[in-house]
């Protein structure tokens, strides 16, 4: 048996569109502090995978696009 306030959430819960109860869920996950993403020393045996002139690309990409303004975004 659910209580009121329960039933409250969810009735405002189903008015929602589906992005906007996806991120209802997602803010709900971080109120109860459930663990989100992969642990650190789970992504170790990917350390050095990556070859170093793919780094390079994707550091000469960040550089190139980053941190410019575009007067006519928002």
């Amino acid at each position: 048996m659910s209580t009121p306030l329960e039933e409250s959430f969810y009735t405002e819960f189903l008015q929602l569109l589906p992005n906007q109860q996806f991120k209802a869920l997602q803010f709900v996950r971080a109120l109860s502090g459930s663990p989100r993403g992969t642990p650190g020393t789970e992504l170790m045996e990917f350390v050095g995978t990556i070859p170093h002139e793919d780094i390079e690309l994707m550091k000469q990409a960040i550089e190139e696009g980053c941190e410019q303004v575009d007067p006519h975004g928002w």
